[in-house]
């Protein structure tokens, strides 16, 4: 007898709760959502749990809390996943806590760190032929300035660790940086060393183009490490608060054989299982697409492929829990739509925004033209909005938050500003 099915996932953001809804899609479950406070994203919510873990930074915070929800389920199976990096991190480094009543579907916590650090993924890129941007790794601990001398300004600064940067705090953080000058690099990174934070910036050759150049791509690999399924998608644009930078605020899900077949060749070569989620971005000077970095998770964004018609956590489900063989027709049912080699391939338009917003700020006239089209067609899904949440309160907080993103996008990346850099991608 198939025991009952309780997800647990960590995290209160838009990943958190797209991960929260693909679950009860799938199986009709109210998964527990544990976040350091109750967000906008969860409360109200009729689809969840939700538990607020003021010390969520703290490791052995969670593992605590994991493990009396999980007194609280005596009888069901459970899985944790994360939303972010750092929680995902925290539950590999304690999975010899957990994993008695848990299952923990991530790698080991060496291949993690070894792939989650930019300058390890980036010499590993070298290694087997992808293209990757032109990179300085920066000590930030030891001080003094970064050798740019081959790199050309503007650049790209963005920590090493997501984990580690995690933990600091200082005046103008962001995700991701756009530097347009060797000085304001220079006090960036004394900014950084002075608010704490120990590891290492990266420092990469900036790609021209706005954010319509960049892609994403999830692939899952099953327990022997073989790619089974892969979900490629065309990034419209991003978000850019400071905290949320570079997250695709607008994906329409298409394919890519040779960006698969070379993210597959990555994976297999180092044994990854489970989920892995790339950033990309097209090169308009070379044709090339570039491998930013890999996230051991499904990303912020997940909900792209749960949309597009294959809903992504059965894979954990169906090898994890039930022991089977995660083909992806098995898994995903006969109505997906997918290629002899297991590629997502219905166009399906994901997006966290406004339709007319959305749409404002794409400069290619055919790639708008096909979002408004899918939009019309009814292949068009925003994760917040789902039939089963009938409270009025949250259905008000997405009203208004819906309406908040036309002065956010309007403060934080000016129309103007968009089109400028549209233009120098197509120069």
């Amino acid at each position: 007898m198939t025991r009952r099915l309780q997800p647990v996932v960590l995290g209160g953001d838009i990943g958190a709760y797209s991960l929260a809804r693909a679950f009860h899609e799938a199986y009709g479950v109210k998964p527990v959502v544990v976040s350091g406070m109750s967000t906008g994203l969860v409360r109200h919510s009729r689809i969840l749990h939700h538990v607020a873990e003021p010390a969520i930074d703290d490791p052995a915070a969670i593992v605590a809390r994991l493990r009396t929800i999980a007194d609280q389920h005596p009888d069901a199976d459970l899985v944790a996943v994360g939303s972010a990096d750092w929680l995902v991190r925290t539950l590999v480094q304690n999975r010899h806590h957990l994993e008695d009543r848990y299952t923990i579907p991530y790698v080991g916590e060496d291949l993690l760190l070894q792939l989650t650090d930019k300058e390890g993924f980036g010499d590993l890129c070298a290694e087997l032929g992808l293209a990757h941007p032109t990179t300085v790794v920066h000590d930030v601990a030891a001080g003094g300035e970064p050798d740019t001398s081959g790199l050309t300004f503007p650049v790209i600064a963005k920590a090493a660790s997501t984990a580690a940067y995690h933990d600091v705090e200082f005046a103008g953080k962001k995700k991701v940086f756009l530097v347009d000058t060797r000085a304001e690099l220079v006090e960036l990174m004394e900014r950084v060393r002075v608010a704490g934070y120990a590891g290492a910036f990266v420092i990469q050759d900036y790609i021209p183009g706005d954010d319509s150049g960049m892609r994403i791509l999830t692939c899952y690999s099953d327990a022997s490490g073989k790619v089974r399924f892969s979900a490629f998608g065309h990034v419209l644009l991003e978000e850019h608060t400071p905290g949320a930078l570079g997250n695709p605020a607008g994906i329409i899900t298409q394919t890519q054989a040779e960006v698969v077949e070379q993210a597959t060749r990555l994976l297999e070569h180092v044994g990854w299982t489970g989920f892995a989620n790339f950033d990309l971005k097209y090169d308009p000077r070379d044709g090339r697409y570039v491998f930013f970095e890999l996230n051991p998770r499904l990303g912020r964004s997940n909900f792209y492929i749960t949309a597009a018609g294959a809903n992504a956590v059965k894979f954990y489900v169906h090898e994890h829990l039930r022991g089977l063989d995660p083909d992806p027709r098995a898994v995903l049912g006969s109505d997906a739509e997918l290629s002899p080699t297991g590629e997502l391939t219905a166009r399906h338009l994901y997006t966290v925004l406004p339709g007319a917003l959305l749409r404002r700020y794409v400069a290619d006239p055919q790639v708008r033209a096909e979002a408004k089209r899918l939009a019309r067609r009814g292949r068009s899904t925003n994760p917040l909005w789902y039939r089963a949440e009938t409270d009025p309160r949250r259905i008000a907080y997405l009203a208004i938050a819906q309406l908040n993103q036309w002065r956010k996008y309007g403060r934080h990346y000016p129309l103007a500003e968009a089109r400028r850099l549209a233009w120098k991608g197509r120069a």
